[in-house]
């Protein structure tokens, strides 16, 4: 049952009251407030994991359903917090770096195996601490493949070789090197229902969008995608593979874009990331990931049009 144009209307759903905003259904109002499980996943009670309800992304008005208190349009009511979601268990997991491999010039990819499988789903983060360094908190995605172990976490990060990462773990991450993992963590996971599915993933932030567009290619086939990926230098779009097998799966939406001209492919568009994302419209539900100045300009355009926003940033240096 879709909502009346005019007016919001309001359900009972297990004892607990919805109001369903103009355009959504009520499959989707209960599926984003957390009142009904999303369907059955791959290897879990949900998609790649056992985690409770995704985290809720209900706002007050169409202008006001992204996440930031911070960020208002124009002559508007600052935005606000939606209501928070039924906590998920944060569990503990142990484990080693397993390899560290190229996937561009300054693209590495990091794989650890846990000594216990670590439940996510995707677009959720893990905090991972390498032994005798900090903590970092990412997002644990696929090969650009497309495979993983179920006790792995795979992660793409900025570098040309492990020292360089360093700067960003406190240590460099060898093989067999000790490492603590924590999570599920993060609001940007993906959950099923209606609407047009806009996916924004700035160089490394491709990690965590490249887990929810496979898992959605599974899980709502029909589901319309929506893809931009985008870098500062064209030689750091490493997700070529992963875009291939999606366009394969019938995804014909992808965009890719780089800031700067040198050796630029025909395919990759001139100009910044958020030049591309296409029209936004009060349906969608807007994944963004990488650095906070392209989640923060994302943010804005899913608020001005109302869409659902769930961000996965990026810390820097990753």
């Amino acid at each position: 049952m879709r909502a009346p144009t005019s007016a919001r209307c309001s359900l009972v759903v297990n004892g607990q009251t919805l109001r369903v905003s103009p355009g959504d259904t009520s499959l989707e109002t209960a599926l984003a407030d957390g009142v009904i499980a999303p369907m059955q996943g791959l290897h879990g009670s949900v998609l790649m994991g056992q985690a409770a309800a995704p985290a809720a992304r209900r706002l007050t008005v169409r202008a006001r359903r992204a996440e930031s208190p911070t960020v208002s349009a124009p002559d508007a009511t600052p935005l606000i917090h939606p209501a928070k979601a039924p906590a998920r268990a944060l569990l503990r997991r142990t484990g080693t770096v397993e390899v560290v491999t190229a996937l561009a010039p300054r693209i590495l990819q990091l794989v650890v195996v846990l000594d216990k499988r670590l439940a996510f789903e995707p677009g959720d983060q893990v905090c991972l601490t390498l032994e005798g360094g900090r903590p970092v908190t990412l997002a644990p995605t696929l090969s650009v493949e497309g495979g993983a172990e179920l006790n792995e976490l795979v992660f793409h990060l900025r570098g040309e070789c492990p020292e360089d990462m360093e700067a960003l773990f406190g240590a460099v991450p060898v093989p067999g090197l000790p490492v603590k993992a924590k999570g599920p963590l993060g609001h940007g996971t993906y959950r099923p229902g209606g609407g047009r599915l806009v996916l924004v993933a700035a160089e490394t932030g491709f990690a965590g969008i490249w887990a929810i567009a496979r898992a959605a290619r599974y899980i709502e086939p029909a589901r319309e995608i929506c893809l931009v990926a985008g870098a500062r230098d064209p030689l750091d779009l490493y997700m070529r593979p992963a875009l291939e097998w999606l366009r394969a799966t019938g995804v014909n939406r992808i965009t890719l874009a780089a800031d700067r001209h040198r050796q630029r492919p025909p395919d990759v568009r001139p100009g910044p990331l958020t030049a591309h994302v296409p029209t936004l419209r009060t349906t969608d539900a807007v994944h963004a990931s990488g650095c906070a100045s392209t989640v923060g300009a994302v943010e804005v355009l899913a608020a001005a049009a109302g869409a659902r926003f769930y961000p996965i940033p990026v810390p820097p240096g990753a």
